[in-house]
C-alpha cells in the first residue's frame, strides 16, 4: 500500500515542480536575449500619393527606403532619384496611425533635406543612387547608394546630419562588393544596397546586396533565386564584420517578356538583437508585382565574410539565412505597385507595433507613391521564452 502512495505522489511532485522551474529560470532569463517572434500580420490600410505631386518645389517620389524617428514620430525617406528631378534628398512625412488604419488623410509631407558630401556640396547628377536610410541615436542617419557600375562609380554607406544633411562618416565597403574594370567581380548595376537597417541596440548596421555579386552566382531569373549577401557592421568599430548568405525565391513570370522580368531583395528592419529581421523580396514578373515579406534569422547561418567567391566553394555546405514566410502581398485587395521600403512605426491604438512598406513610382505617371500599413502581432517575450524551451512534439 505505501508503494502504490509513493508511484501515486511521484508524477504530481514533477507536475507542479515543471511551472515552479520555469517561473524560477524566468526571473533569471534576460527578456531582451529572446528572439522577436511575429505570430501574425493584418493590413489595415494604405495612402497613395499622384507621381508629380511638388512639395517645397522637389517632386516627391522614388521612395527607395523608410525609417521611424519615435522621438518625433516622423518618418524619413530616401528618394533613388539620381539627380534627374533635384539633388539627392529625403523627405521628412508625417503618418499617421492615431485610429489604428492609414488613409490618405494620414500622409502629410513635411520637409525636404537635401544631402551634401565631405565638401558640404550637393552630390553632381548620376554620382549617386541612394536607396537605404536607417536612423541612429545621434539625430543622424546612415545612407546607402548603390554606384553605378557602368562608370565604375562605387557605391557607399555614409552618415548624414539630419538637421543640415551634412556627410558625418563613411563606411568602408569590403573590396569583394567593388565593381572593377574587367567585370568579374562585385556588384550588378542597379542590384546593390539597396537595405539598410540597425539593431535596437545601436551597435550592428546591416544593408544587403539586391542580387547576387558576379562572383557568387547568377542574378535572379525566371523561376530561379539569387544568392545574395547580407552585410554587417559594427558601429563601434565602423568596420565591416560578418556575412550571411541570403537565397531570394525562385518566381514564376506571368508572361516570359525578354527582359521584363526582375527580382531581388530591396529592403530589411531589424526587430532584436539576437540576428531577427523582416525582409522585403520583391518581383516584377511581366504583368503585375509579386511582393513577399518574411521573417528571417541568422541564428546558425555561416559567416561567409572570408569567402570571395561563392562559385569557387561548395555553396551546398552553407548555411544560409533562415526563412520564414510572414506574407504574400498578392492575397490582399490592394493593387501593389513597386513596393521598396519597410520600417517599423509607431504603436497602434490597441499597443501593438506597425509596420509600413513604401513604393518607389520611378517618377513614372503610371504609377504612384503606394504606402501600407500593416498591425504586428509581436509573440510575448513568455511565450517566445516556453517555445524555445519545450522541444516541437515529432507527431
Amino acid at each position: 500500500m505505501q508503494l502504490i502512495k509513493k508511484v501515486l505522489k511521484f508524477p504530481l511532485i514533477i507536475y507542479f515542480s515543471i511551472p515552479i522551474l520555469i517561473i524560477s529560470l524566468f526571473f533569471f532569463i534576460n527578456l531582451d536575449s529572446i528572439p522577436v517572434t511575429v505570430s501574425g500580420i493584418e493590413f489595415i490600410g494604405q495612402a497613395t500619393l499622384p507621381t508629380g505631386l511638388s512639395f517645397q518645389k522637389t517632386e516627391l517620389g522614388g521612395l527607395s527606403g523608410i525609417t521611424y524617428d519615435v522621438k518625433q514620430d516622423v518618418y524619413y525617406l530616401i528618394s533613388d532619384d539620381r539627380g534627374q528631378k533635384a539633388p539627392a534628398r529625403f523627405y521628412t512625412l508625417k503618418i499617421d496611425l492615431s485610429k489604428g488604419y492609414l488613409d490618405n488623410s494620414g500622409v502629410i509631407p513635411l520637409g525636404v533635406t537635401k544631402l551634401l558630401n565631405e565638401n558640404s556640396q550637393t552630390y553632381p547628377p548620376e554620382t549617386s543612387d541612394t536607396e537605404g536610410i536607417a536612423l541612429t541615436s545621434k539625430a543622424t542617419v546612415f545612407i546607402s547608394s548603390e554606384g553605378d557600375v557602368k562608370k565604375l562609380i562605387n557605391p557607399f554607406i555614409k552618415e548624414f546630419s539630419l538637421a543640415t544633411g551634412k556627410e558625418i562618416t563613411n563606411l568602408p565597403i569590403p573590396n569583394k562588393f567593388l565593381p572593377n574594370k574587367s567585370g568579374q567581380q562585385g556588384i550588378r548595376n542597379n542590384l546593390a544596397f539597396e537595405s539598410l537597417t540597425i539593431t535596437p541596440d545601436k551597435k550592428s548596421l546591416f544593408t544587403a546586396t539586391e542580387n547576387a555579386l558576379i562572383q557568387d552566382g547568377p542574378a535572379a531569373k525566371a523561376n530561379t533565386g539569387t544568392p545574395c549577401r547580407i552585410l554587417q557592421y559594427n558601429l563601434l568599430t565602423q568596420k565591416p564584420e560578418k556575412e550571411f548568405l541570403y537565397q531570394t525565391e525562385p518566381i514564376t513570370p506571368i508572361f516570359n517578356l525578354p527582359g521584363k522580368f526582375a527580382s531581388g531583395l530591396p529592403d530589411l528592419i531589424s526587430l532584436d538583437n539576437q540576428g531577427t529581421f523582416l525582409s522585403l523580396e520583391r518581383s516584377f514578373t511581366g504583368l503585375g508585382l509579386t511582393i513577399y515579406l518574411f521573417q528571417i534569422s541568422l541564428k546558425g547561418a555561416d559567416d561567409i565574410h572570408n569567402i570571395d567567391s561563392l562559385l569557387t566553394t561548395d555553396s551546398t555546405k552553407i548555411k544560409p539565412v533562415q526563412k520564414k514566410m510572414l506574407l504574400d502581398l498578392r492575397t490582399l485587395e490592394v493593387l501593389l505597385d513597386n513596393i521598396e521600403g519597410l520600417t517599423l512605426g509607431s504603436k497602434l491604438p490597441d499597443g501593438q507595433p506597425s509596420l509600413i512598406l513604401v513604393s518607389d513610382n520611378n517618377f513614372n505617371f503610371l504609377q504612384r507613391t503606394q504606402i501600407l500599413a500593416f498591425k504586428l502581432k509581436i509573440e510575448p517575450p513568455l511565450i517566445s521564452f516556453l517555445r524555445h524551451l519545450i522541444p516541437k512534439s515529432n507527431n
